[in-house]
């Protein structure tokens, strides 16, 4: 349906690792209203290691198959996934036990920025930024250009309230590069969502994503800025996912036709036992006396009728 509510703030949830120290690099975001980026808030830097634990490279891993499964078999499963209260594994790594003996060489950047319900910019380059009144610029523009590595390892990027269902496809991403100058740029197309289950009633918002990496160099004619951009525009259309139910008769219904059918089920299923041991099992043969009279009627020999003997020979 299309999407009617545009004083709604936009929250954006952000979890990312940038293979370079903190106080070489800046993270700001702008919008098509020109809004002071101080008011969208602030993200929070934390010096890190790049190199991950294997406590962290286990947990990071399980999120990235999990949520790349999730991307690739999502027409296939996404009923279970709305019905069962399932989507993206939105697990947190585990923080360092122990830690290198070395300056640390990443810088961590996360927090909650609320934003205006726009397109907009959130990018992190290369040297701290300088605020002006029509806008801001990176102090590291100003100089020469100086090695720089942004492969980067995506922990959260998502909009609005976490919700059972939704796919977020660049959690759990990761992008390595050995180019000293790499443009990384997200394209990502945001969808208000007002999810209406059995689990849970909220507004939130999903997004589809496309990509482009390629190396600056002036010379061969690539111009840019190295970095790794998010940029991210608003869809005119809302999508409603709301879940039906049955009523009551059609309810009852269909569990009387079930009993039903489970009744004529056995019923027949005993009808071909008792056939099939019926033919498979035979009577015993009771085989008859050759003197069918009974027990008391036998010959007895003290009553017996002696045979006739001749005079002559009995005289003798």
């Amino acid at each position: 349906m299309p999407d009617t509510d545009m004083d709604e703030k936009l929250r954006i949830n952000i979890d990312i690792t940038i293979a370079m120290p903190c106080s070489n690099i800046g993270a700001d975001i702008l919008d098509s209203t020109s809004q002071s980026v101080f008011g969208f808030g602030e993200l929070q830097e934390e010096d890190t290691w790049w190199e991950l634990t294997p406590e962290q490279k286990n947990a990071f891993e399980a999120v990235k198959y999990m949520n790349s499964y999730l991307r690739e078999e999502y027409h296939s499963v996404w009923q279970l996934l709305w019905k069962k209260g399932h989507g993206s594994v939105r697990a947190t790594v585990p923080p360092r036990k122990t830690k290198p003996n070395r300056r640390p060489d990443a810088c961590r950047l996360h927090g909650v920025l609320t934003l205006n319900k726009v397109a907009g910019n959130f990018h992190i380059t290369a040297g701290k930024s300088l605020h002006l009144p029509r806008g801001h610029i990176h102090l590291n523009m100003l100089f020469d250009d100086t090695p720089q590595n942004f492969s980067h390892r995506i922990n959260r990027l998502s909009f609005g309230s976490p919700a059972n269902g939704i796919i977020y496809p660049l959690e759990g991403d990761e992008k390595i590069t050995s180019d000293e100058s790499m443009l990384y740029q997200y394209f990502l197309e945001v969808v208000p969502t007002d999810v209406d289950t059995t689990f849970e009633s909220i507004k939130t918002f999903q997004y589809s994503v496309k990509e482009l990496a390629r190396p600056i160099s002036h010379s061969k004619g690539s111009h840019g800025v190295p970095g790794v951009f998010f940029k991210y525009d608003m869809a005119a259309l809302k999508v409603q996912v709301y879940q039906e139910r049955e009523n009551l008769l059609q309810f009852m219904l269909r569990l009387f036709s079930i009993i039903g059918g489970i009744y004529v089920i056995i019923s027949f299923i005993n009808t071909i036992v008792l056939t099939a041991k019926t033919l498979l099992v035979k009577k015993p043969e009771v085989k008859k006396n050759e003197d069918s009279s009974p027990k008391y009627m036998k010959k007895n020999l003290l009553l017996t009728t002696p045979d006739l003997i001749p005079l002559d020979l009995s005289n003798q």
